[in-house]
């Protein structure tokens, strides 16, 4: 929704001010200066992508539109779903979580939690590291280095696609040059022609440039930096299950073990500590 309501922002400021300026807008109208510019960008991007971040890319978008939906209702069933765990582990011992850890969505305290499982990469983490927990052959600072290293490349993973989309920013302008001297050189074509065929011949030309600019700088730029904090949004999530995850495996109960993973979460989305003690009290 964010993204709808910026792009119009900046379609209406900027088409607002041009016409308020005694602009012609449908002078602004260059269907081939587009072709130029967005095919030229396309390729690029296609050229410098593996086939992989392409994908991801595209699986992004609607991320943009919709929102990763990890907001307070998700974290507060996320650190139920721990809390969970730990008190079964706490009440019945570790191998009494092997059958959820094994098939979670035939679990039914997985199946509590909908929200959550509908994020299969969080369900795997999690599972994977509880698996490794219930081994029992490793140290909590042992199983903390490898969850460090596998949230780095996670990391690095899901910035790609903001990575892949910001370089198609930076050279949009450049794309923009292109079509303008493009249409300079149809214009020096008819350089005998009329001066006001002439002066049609340069505004499309430098309309070219100003929808690079444009592109760039109002849309995809934008949208770079918007696939890059959904990335740290997600990574977000992955490193509170870590911090509870280690902290009950340091021998904590399962309350004060999911207060560390509350802690690590952006305050415009952590739950109170009284939010989370009442909504694990409800369920």
């Amino acid at each position: 929704m964010l993204l709808i309501v910026g792009s119009l922002i900046v379609l209406v400021s900027v088409g607002g001010g041009y016409v308020l300026s005694h602009g012609y807008l449908p002078m602004l109208w260059q269907p081939f200066e587009m072709i130029i510019i967005c095919g030229a960008a396309l390729g690029g991007f296609i050229i410098s992508n593996n086939k992989h971040t392409l994908v991801e890319v595209f699986k992004s978008l609607p991320g943009l539109l919709t929102g990763t939906g990890f907001n307070r209702a998700f974290y507060l069933d996320l650190l139920s779903l721990q809390y969970d765990l730990f008190t079964k582990i706490r009440k019945e011992g570790v191998i009494a979580i092997e059958e959820d850890i094994e098939e979670p969505e035939q679990s039914p305290i997985f199946a509590g939690y909908p929200a959550v499982t509908k994020h299969t990469e969080l369900v795997e983490f999690l599972c994977d590291y509880m698996r490794l927990i219930s081994s029992g052959n490793m140290q909590a600072h042992e199983l903390e280095s490898l969850m460090d290293a596998e949230l780095e490349t996670l990391q690095h993973e899901l910035e790609e696609p903001a990575h892949a989309v910001t370089s198609v920013a930076d050279a949009l302008p450049g794309f923009g040059i292109v079509a303008a001297v493009l249409g300079i050189t149809i214009t020096m074509r008819d350089i005998a022609a009329p001066p006001e065929v002439l002066g049609l011949h340069i505004a499309a030309a430098l309309v070219g440039t100003f929808l690079g600019i444009l592109l760039s700088y109002g849309f995809v730029g934008p949208m770079g930096i918007a696939m890059k904090n959904e990335a740290h949004e997600k990574i977000k999530a992955f490193e509170c299950i870590k911090a509870a995850l280690i902290a009950n495996m340091n021998g904590l109960a399962p309350q004060m073990s999911v207060e560390f993973g509350r802690k690590m979460l952006f305050t415009s989305v952590r739950p109170s500590f009284n939010e989370l003690e009442e909504h694990v009290r409800s369920r």
